[in-house]
């Protein structure tokens, strides 16, 4: 698969990977890119690099060809993209000269890191999983993906997702706003109709990961709004309690919904910093084994209901 990958900032040391969400692209990460990077600056780090590579079909990727998908289900469901995404997101890292980057994935950009570290732990210092789950979609999830997905492929448009731009009842402030409507629904009408119909596909089609939760002794930071209607902190919570092998930190934002990075970059950018030191401290503390940096401190679990602000 051909990824695109906007490079916020180049540097050396250990890059920080931001997987997007559905149904949107890498710019959904713009504003919380610049204020992790501010805060790059105004700590006295060392610049480290901040990658944003687009999903296939979506932004500047190409929708991968059938044969660049792997075998597909009878309800038309691609039962091993994700891993095959998976593997290009590490090859793209790899391109870069780096071994080892701090993941992070927000909603569906969730299921790509989760992915990665099942399959290439060894690349993964840090994980950071925003508004996410590790679940496998129920039949009925599953059945609404792949009808969306015939929808923009028969219809060449990308209405059938226009309602993530809506407002619901219990939407956030910012969700609400002239502003993020705006914003968010520019993003989801620039969209490849087959690229939306690929990501929905892929997603119907992964594996679950909830046995994941359990492997992992890398620093993790959890974030999610509380105003999210699938993945708010209650929902979350059991994959922080099953994570007995790492230090998790997690931030609960007020009056926030799923797509936190974009509603609140700040709070968000600051989750993100914590992590980055986290998993710096832990490199220091365990220089020869590099590619674990969780493990040796044991179960700690932290929560933190961070106020918001753009």
């Amino acid at each position: 698969m051909d990824l695109h990958n906007t490079i916020y900032r180049a540097g050396g040391g250990l890059p920080v990977v931001l997987i997007h969400a559905f149904p949107v692209d890498h710019r959904m990460w713009d504003r919380c890119a610049a204020e992790l990077i501010d805060l790059c600056d105004r700590s006295g780090l060392d610049p480290f690099p901040v990658y944003a590579p687009d999903m296939p079909g979506a932004g500047g990727s190409p929708v991968p060809t059938a044969a660049q998908s792997g075998p597909l289900a009878a309800d038309g469901a691609y039962t091993q993209a994700l891993d095959l995404m998976a593997d290009a997101l590490v090859d793209l890292l790899r391109s870069t000269g780096a071994s080892r980057a701090i993941w992070v994935g927000l909603s569906m950009g969730g299921y790509a890191v989760e992915a990665i570290w099942r399959r290439h732990p060894e690349t993964v210092a840090g994980l950071a999983l925003c508004d996410t789950a590790m679940k496998a979609d129920a039949p009925e999830s599953r059945s609404r993906r792949l009808a969306i997905a015939d929808e923009c492929l028969r219809e060449g448009h990308v209405d059938p997702v226009m309602g993530f731009a809506d407002v619901q009842e219990g939407d956030s402030t910012v969700k609400r706003s002239p502003w993020f409507i705006r914003e968010l629904g520019g993003w989801i009408r620039s969209q490849d109709p087959g690229g939306v119909a690929w990501r929905e596909r892929m997603a119907a089609g992964r594996p679950d990961q909830t046995h994941l939760a359990g492997t992992i002794d890398v620093p993790v930071a959890m974030v999610s709004g509380r105003c999210d209607p699938s993945a708010n902190p209650d929902r979350m919570a059991p994959l922080m309690q099953a994570m007995d092998s790492c230090l998790v930190r997690f931030t609960a934002i007020p009056d926030c919904g799923h797509f936190s990075a974009v509603e609140h970059p700040s709070t968000v950018a600051r989750a993100l910093m914590d992590l980055v030191l986290t998993v710096k401290e832990r490199d220091r503390e365990m220089p020869g084994d590099p590619a674990r940096v969780g493990g040796s401190m044991g179960p700690d679990r932290q929560a933190d209901d961070r106020g918001a602000g753009r």
